[in-house]
């Protein structure tokens, strides 16, 4: 049985990481989330006090790769870190020392791991591209809603601002930009129910000749 890469990619509030998480447990593969890598490492920059467009002192951060055993899950999930991470995200030497961790972690296959650049430059032989998308508007009330990221309700207009920012630093940084890889298939879930969604990808992934693990 064939042992896939799945990349999912695409912007925030798209659906990447619900969708993610559900399809690898349905095929029983390991799910990795690269975007929370650059929280972690923006994390530690802000922890440390360490400017965040000072790239030898963040990548030194990011070489380490320690968070100091510290759980920092619900730490990084905040506007703060948001924008820390498209800080650290924009850092040629910070985006080589984690692709690195990135692909050897998907080297044996049986993953689907999530991102901005999966499938166009961490994974570019990946099996299966899947490019998530959404109308700026549901986004904004997906990650609104979204307590983990918002620290409790916020308003629609504020994270509708705050991801246009964040679309504008991804789209235009020099180095892995976010952009639809060519050959991905681009799920657009505006509206979409998110167990329609996962269906929808699962059918993509089976459609690749792939079966659960067994």
């Amino acid at each position: 049985m064939r042992k896939l890469i799945i990349a999912i990619d695409g912007p925030s509030g798209a659906g990447k990481g619900t969708v993610a998480r559900a399809v690898a447990s349905e095929l029983g593969y390991r799910h990795v989330d690269s975007g929370a890598m650059y929280r972690a490492i923006g994390w530690k920059a802000l922890r440390e006090g360490v400017a965040l467009d000072d790239e030898a002192a963040v990548a030194a951060l990011a070489d380490a790769s320690l968070i100091d055993s510290v759980d920092v899950t619900r730490e990084i999930r905040t506007p703060e870190i948001d924008r820390a991470a498209a800080a650290v995200a924009r850092l040629p030497r910070v985006r080589a020392i984690l692709v690195a961790v990135q692909r050897d972690l998907g080297a044996g296959g049986e993953i689907v791991m999530e991102g901005r650049d999966i499938g166009t430059v961490v994974f570019p032989q990946a099996d299966v591209k899947i490019y998530l998308d959404a109308a700026p508007e549901e986004r904004a009330r997906r990650r609104a809603q979204d307590p983990s990221h918002s620290g409790g309700p916020a308003a629609v207009s504020e994270v509708k601002t705050l991801l246009t920012e964040r679309d504008r630093s991804d789209t235009t940084r020099a180095v892995s930009p976010l952009y639809a890889a060519a050959d991905a298939i681009v799920v657009d879930t505006t509206g979409k129910p998110v167990q329609d969604v996962v269906k929808e990808v699962l059918e993509i992934v089976k459609g690749s000749g792939l079966g659960a693990r067994g």
